[in-house]
């Protein structure tokens, strides 16, 4: 079965247009709610989100749908993504829910399931919600309509879910630490987990106002994180994205560092305490060469996967491994998550900042990065891709970077974008080849 609806990570669109609307999400909720309605047990979904306005109204959405087929809801209110995640297994809920965007600004929203082991579906199951949204979905009998409630220790509890991440014998005395939040879902949380093992706290981007999410903070706008850090002489700062899934780190120079160097440091780290399994780490297509080749010096191997971290789960799963994650900042450690989650991975590296005594500049440079470039380029219908002369181009550019480099290129799954990156020892063609290919594309879509 194919899926309309459903991204690489859940349903996302703009809101009040196309499917992310009040009405999808209630039917979205009557449909997931018959799909899991299994055995004679009081059925229960969990349902968080971030600060986006339209949440409201995705939320009581949502749960219109999940009480009109007799299902019993938990709203958390917002809390992190793979809070939910965690929420749902510890609750024994039979799906989570969360009405988030992720990076996006506020004007998007999204829609994100999770099976009741906390894990994001799989596409079997997303395509088998989105058939039955299009059937008359039975209605739950007057007297079996579900029940609504929020309840008021969801923060908490994650709050001490995340600090066992950490040893016992870890804590953050005297390391000064600013936390870009976004605006977003972990406003509360990820400062609270942080200051409580013992660090001072500097924050940003902790006021939401229902529009400012993701707008100037967060780990896809890091220059007031950047700033913040070395206005405040502080030893490090961690940005998390709007739903708190990723993380991006500023060491005390005011230098970002991505997830590729994140994943180096928590692999090799793991690797010496005999705690990584799988013999290496799973990431996408789009991680730097330069990881790949650290990997290998160290014996270890880099499985590749299509960008999502859904795709970088499954290959978890099957291959046994425990650390995966994305250049982007989603980090999956599966030893503490069912999902990536920035406020677990933040934590690590503070753990690894205490016992190493290094500036974060010196321990989170764990390789050379290759010369990579990225470009989107934006269109409006069609298939670019598909165009001969756009084939050409790229075919030219494959040969261009045979055996010292890699060429990626893939549509987006959450939006209009055809997404270019490049890379090899030799910045010059990098650019020149990226440059000519997204030329290509914007001539194939014009």
């Amino acid at each position: 079965m194919t899926r309309k609806l459903f991204g690489t990570d859940g349903i996302r669109g703009r809101t009040n247009s196309g499917a992310m609307t009040a009405a999808t999400a209630m039917k979205v909720g009557q449909a997931a709610g018959r799909h899991f309605v299994r055995g004679g047990h009081r059925h229960r979904v969990v349902i968080g989100k971030d600060t986006r306005l339209s949440g409201y109204m995705m939320e009581s959405a949502l749960v219109a749908g999940f009480t009109s087929v007799g299902i019993d809801v938990i709203m958390t209110g917002p809390l992190p993504t793979p809070a939910i995640a965690l929420l749902t297994r510890e609750m024994r809920a039979d799906l989570g829910v969360m009405i988030s965007a992720s990076h996006n600004l506020f004007a998007d929203n999204g829609i994100k399931l999770f099976g009741p082991d906390g894990f994001k579906l799989s596409d079997e199951a997303e395509a088998e919600i989105e058939r039955l949204m299009g059937t008359d979905i039975p209605l739950a009998p007057a007297e079996n309509i579900g029940r609504a409630r929020r309840i008021e220790d969801a923060r908490g509890r994650y709050i001490h879910a995340v600090k066992q991440s950490v040893a016992s014998d870890i804590r953050f005395d005297g390391l000064k630490v600013v936390v870009d939040c976004a605006n977003g879902a972990a406003y509360q949380v990820a400062p609270s987990a942080i200051w409580e093992l013992g660090a001072e706290v500097v924050t940003l981007g902790v006021a939401p106002n229902g529009t400012n999410i993701n707008d100037g903070v967060g780990s896809t706008a890091i220059a007031a994180l950047q700033a913040k850090v070395v206005e405040e002489g502080a030893d490090i700062g961690v940005a998390l994205d709007g739903d708190a899934d990723r993380l991006i780190v500023v060491d005390e120079k005011g230098r970002a560092v991505d997830g590729d160097q994140i994943m180096a440091l928590i692999a090799g780290r793991m690797q010496d305490k005999g705690a990584l399994r799988g013999g290496g780490i799973v990431a996408t297509v789009m991680s730097n060469l330069g990881l790949e080749r650290y990997l290998a010096g160290r014996g270890l191997t880099l499985e590749r996967t299509k960008v999502g971290d859904r795709y970088v789960l499954e290959a978890m799963k099957a291959g046994g491994f425990n650390v995966g994650g994305e250049q982007s900042g989603h980090m999956i450690l599966l030893d503490h998550a069912t999902t990536g989650d920035g406020t677990v991975a933040a934590l690590r590296v503070l753990a690894s900042l205490v016992r190493s005594g290094k500036p974060a500049s010196e321990l989170l440079h764990v390789f050379d990065p290759v010369p990579q470039l990225l470009k989107n380029v934006r269109y409006e219908g069609g298939q670019p891709l598909d165009n001969p002369a756009v084939k050409a181009v790229i075919a030219e550019a494959e040969a261009a970077l045979a055996g010292r480099g890699r060429l990626v290129i893939r549509p987006s799954g959450t939006e209009p974008v055809i997404r270019v990156m490049a890379e090899g020892d030799d910045q010059k063609q990098v650019e020149a080849v990226v440059d000519a290919i997204c030329e290509a594309v914007r001539t194939a879509a014009a």
